[in-house]
């Protein structure tokens, strides 16, 4: 299946210096793909100049006078930036040139611009941002990862069942677990806000595992984590900084004298495997779920490897339609009003 992704060039903390290799990168790789880098055309000329001959179409370039700013408020860039690349990449996805857009921008403006111009799912009430993360039987599913400070019981219940839909069209699992992390496991632990949400689940159609604590999520005892936004952001950046702990401690080790770097030497091959296996460049990607159309985030730092990885998410994320496997799966509920 041929997909076309639409490629905010202009952000994250590097932008089309990182932007443009990793869509060649891509280009490369996979070959019913067409990418559009959005951002200044001249700049973007330049930098693609000396592949042009071996991209024919499928790389083609769109102008945009303006770029959104990591420090922009989603209210200055909704209102003020309406031809920044990132919302030229937004509307390409509304109006079907694209299947899908992948940012690296201002996440608070980029969730902004994508509620305001595809809108939500009927039966959402808000979209949320949902990763995959590695777990020790492969790995899981968590949202929400920061689009939603604030949840109610009926937006975990969303985000419950947005994250089976997906794990179930990309991993092709008939009947995703899902866990809601709490403080504990028991049914008595945690706030009023979890506990309704958790009763809500138990009498869902869902495959509800119940409540998790925090070292459930990297055992993979559950395909998918729910939580709210507050929770899973802070739940993941620690995460991605006791594994930058890890590795520098490792390091560290392991050049201490000559016999602690002649044991690295011999047991490098287990090293580049570890490290390969807990790269965070291999996860990098989340997808805007609940809106009409696939939106990917790329972290704001990401170097090409990652850029990548981000778009190849978008390509899959595309093909498989997830939007649309939602809303096949929210119909009947809607029907019979039980998704309010």
């Amino acid at each position: 299946m041929n997909v076309t992704i639409a490629l905010d060039a202009m952000g994250g903390d590097y932008g089309p210096q990182v932007v443009v290799p990793a869509a060649l990168k891509v280009l490369s790789e996979m070959i019913n793909v067409k990418l559009i880098l959005i951002g200044d055309q001249d700049l973007l000329n330049n930098l693609v100049a000396a592949h042009r001959g071996e991209l024919g179409t499928r790389l083609t370039i769109q102008h945009a006078s303006q770029k959104v700013e990591m420090d922009e408020t989603p209210s200055q860039a909704l209102r003020a930036k309406k031809d920044s690349s990132m919302r030229i990449a937004i509307n390409l996805v509304k109006s079907r040139k694209a299947d899908a857009c992948v940012s690296a921008g201002n996440t608070g403006a980029l969730m902004a611009i994508a509620r305001f111009v595809l809108k939500t799912l009927p039966g959402i009430d808000r979209p949320a941002i949902v990763s995959a993360l590695p777990t020790i039987r492969g790995h899981c599913y968590m949202l929400d990862l920061g689009a939603n400070v604030d949840s109610s019981a009926q937006n975990l219940y969303q985000f419950a069942l947005m994250g089976s839909v997906l794990a179930s069209a990309i991993d092709s699992i008939k009947e995703p677990s899902v866990g809601l992390l709490n403080i504990g496991s028991e049914i008595i632990k945690g706030n009023e806000r979890i506990k309704q949400a958790g009763r809500m689940l138990s009498q869902s159609h869902l495959n509800y595992a119940g409540f998790i604590e925090g070292d459930d999520v990297y055992e993979g005892r559950v395909d998918v984590v729910v939580c709210d936004g507050f929770v899973g952001n802070v739940a993941l950046k620690s995460s991605e900084g006791v594994a930058r702990m890890v590795r520098h401690y490792l390091q560290e080790s392991f050049q201490r004298n000559y016999l602690t770097r002649f044991a690295g030497f011999l047991v490098f091959p287990v090293l580049k495997a570890f490290r390969q296996r807990m790269d965070p460049r291999r996860y990098n990607g989340a997808n805007l779920l609940g809106l009409n159309g696939v939106v990917i985030k790329s972290h704001g730092g990401a170097d090409i490897t990652a850029f990548a990885h981000a778009i190849h998410i978008a390509v899959i994320e595309a093909r498989k339609d997830v939007p649309k496997h939602i809303s096949a799966h929210l119909e009947p509920w809607l029907s019979e009003g039980q998704v309010v």
